[in-house]
């Protein structure tokens, strides 16, 4: 692997200063990575106005008791576009497993499970998602763009969504108040 780094399972986080304000302290979980380009789901930032409750009704799903949660912003690409991250105790049709830590579904079947309490017992709902053509996440990884975290379960179930970031951050032994936005050459 001279070229590609296959982050698949692990958290990118954006460095400060990047340059592109859709992804200012993006949290993304990585999905898939290959020379072929890369996929990841972000679970930092809430839709506002989106809810559990609203998702389900839009689609027929009878939520039963299920409590109402919020749905992230996946990313800016097919906004409409719906994916679970989960715990790999559940898995259907076209489940991926990421890692030993979460899987990633995009069917009705997910969504489905989770109403009627036979799904994952951990879970999260963004729409969209972040993707990358060939060589293009390598590339912004190389030009001061991102940091691939080690991908772990609890970042991104068990903590509160304002504090993901810096969360990761401080997982992997970095304060991210000394991140600067810039980096020198030599």
């Amino acid at each position: 692997m001279t070229e590609a780094r296959y982050l698949s399972g692990s958290i990118l986080l954006a460095m400060p200063g990047m340059g592109d304000a859709r992804f200012d302290r993006a949290v993304i979980a990585m999905c898939m990575h290959d020379a072929n380009g890369a996929l990841g789901v972000g679970f930092g930032d809430i839709l506002p106005g989106v809810t559990l409750h609203g998702l389900l009704a839009d689609l027929g799903i009878d939520r039963q008791d299920l409590p109402d949660a919020p749905i992230h912003a996946g990313g800016p690409v097919e906004q409409q576009r719906g994916f679970v991250l989960h715990s790999p105790d559940w898995t259907a049709q076209g489940t991926l497993p990421v890692s030993c830590e979460w899987s990633m579904s995009a069917s009705l079947e997910a969504l489905r499970a989770i109403a009627e309490r036979r799904g994952p017992s951990r879970w999260l709902i963004a729409l969209g998602y972040a993707g990358w053509g060939a060589g293009q996440l390598d590339g912004e990884m190389r030009q001061h763009g991102w940091y691939a975290a080690t991908g772990k379960a609890g970042i991104l179930f068990d903590t509160p969504v304002e504090a993901r970031w810096r969360a990761t951050w401080q997982n992997e032994g970095i304060d991210p108040a000394q991140l600067v936005a810039a980096t020198g050459r030599a």
